[in-house]
């Protein structure tokens, strides 16, 4: 996530009161009722923001006017990180405006930045739910089903079908570097990726890719799995094996072991390297995304070494 942490405006400023219970702020003690346990009866959206921030002043009236044309059919909670930053930190957020929607008590979706009110709307849209596929939108969905059985070559010749159509199509953009990615072609998927606008890249998709891209080329001269293995069953205490061993697991698709061997290094020694691994975990996050099995393992698992 880039940008620095910037939410939505200060509840001073939002008049929470006049748009009734569907505009609230929230604390660190009340997040688990105001998010968690009302998200079971409806989508809540939750905004990350900081009185400091310049773009949260201007999301702020916008999705508030989103959420109340939803009538009802999605509830905002914001949360101001300077007051209440743990939160934040557990779900990995390091910029803002962020705003993550909540949905029988998991987070679903999210997108970072001040947002205009169509693209709000359309995410909004998303959470609650879709009102009929469109033809890219099937397209997409055909491509993405490809991609997850190892198809790279028929998803690619998808998504090229369909940012032919429309070029600046988001998800047909990071559809197609994503599939010539797991095609092993890391500079081919960075080039294609590039195409999108800078006013893209707060959207959770295409951070995701990137995290990918990053992870690809941090790999690349690592080695092999039993080499690093043996280091750690040498000496339990080579956390740079343990790190490695870790990326190279990601690689190989072995998300939850790549999650653990770098909980294994923050149980040991969390200030190791600057925090190297829980940062590193938050990338992993990143990159698998926020509803990925891995993803919802790993933080549980990292919120019980921080919090515990």
């Amino acid at each position: 996530m880039s940008t620095p942490m910037s939410g939505l405006a200060p509840a001073a400023n939002t008049a929470p009161a006049q748009n009734g219970a569907l505009v609230i702020d929230t604390t660190t003690q009340a997040f688990a009722k105001d998010v968690i346990e009302s998200s079971r009866k409806q989508p809540v959206l939750v905004d990350f923001w900081a009185p400091w921030c310049g773009p949260c002043r201007t999301l702020s009236p916008i999705i508030e006017k989103a959420v109340v044309a939803a009538k009802g059919a999605v509830k905002l909670v914001k949360m101001n990180i300077d007051d209440h930053p743990a939160i934040a930190g557990q779900l990995g957020i390091q910029s803002i405006p962020a705003v993550i929607a909540f949905v029988n008590g998991q987070p679903v979706d999210g997108f970072i930045g001040a947002l205009p009110e169509s693209q709000v709307k359309a995410f909004i849209d998303r959470v609650v739910g879709p009102k009929g596929p469109s033809d890219t939108e099937r397209l997409v969905a055909e491509g993405e089903k490809l991609l997850a059985a190892g198809d790279n070559a028929g998803a690619a010749e998808i998504f090229a079908d369909v940012v032919q159509a429309e070029p600046q199509s988001i998800a047909g953009v990071v559809g197609l570097a994503s599939a010539i990615l797991a095609g092993g072609d890391v500079e081919n998927a960075a080039q294609t990726l590039a195409v999108l606008p800078a006013s893209a890249a707060g959207d959770p998709r295409v951070a995701a890719v990137r995290a990918k891209l990053e992870l690809a080329r941090q790999t690349e001269a690592l080695g092999d799995t039993g080499e690093l293995e043996a280091r750690v069953a040498a000496n339990p205490d080579d956390f740079q094996a343990r790190f490695d061993l870790a990326l190279l697991l990601n690689q190989k698709g072995e998300r939850e072991a790549a999650a653990d061997r770098l909980l294994e290094i923050l149980r040991k020694n969390r200030s190791w390297e600057d925090d190297k691994a829980r940062k590193q975990l938050v990338q992993f996050f990143e990159a698998w995304g926020p509803m990925d099995a891995a993803t919802l393992y790993g933080r549980r698992k990292l919120s019980s070494v921080l919090f515990s």
